[in-house]
């Protein structure tokens, strides 16, 4: 079942384990083959991380599923493996527990939405989701 339209064409496959080459003490690098995918389309699986309401334009993906709400616990510990996606328009969210199929876009760099406030450094924008 299609929950938000598609764009047409999967893309490139993506992992979790893809994202980055290296973590050491510049922190996490980015992957060649992460870099080189920038700006084409781009399909990956995971959870989506409980979002903020039932229905939003943007959620977090999560290699497995979690629990908590990332945005509301202050001290909760942030997955490094995330990415954020931002959808074409609103859609109803899916339980944290079912495995979705993201498609869209692949953006890399530090981004900080204007309208509220979170700062990624992966996203996959106008997107669309599926269950997996």
């Amino acid at each position: 079942m299609v929950i938000a339209p598609a764009f047409g064409r999967a893309g490139e496959g993506l992992t979790f384990d893809g994202l980055y080459k290296s973590f050491g003490v510049r922190g996490l690098e980015f992957s060649e083959r992460l870099l080189a995918l920038r700006g084409k389309p781009v399909s990956i699986d995971g959870y989506m991380a409980p979002p903020l309401k039932a229905e939003s334009r943007f959620f977090v993906l999560t290699r497995e599923p979690v629990a908590l709400c990332p945005f509301c616990q202050s001290d909760a510990e942030w997955p490094d493996d995330i990415l954020v996606i931002y959808l074409k328009g609103v859609a109803p969210m899916v339980s944290a527990g079912e495995k979705v199929r993201v498609e869209g876009w692949l953006e890399v760099g530090s981004w900080t939405d204007p309208e509220t406030g979170f700062v990624s450094q992966i996203r996959i924008v106008d997107a669309a989701f599926r269950r997996a």
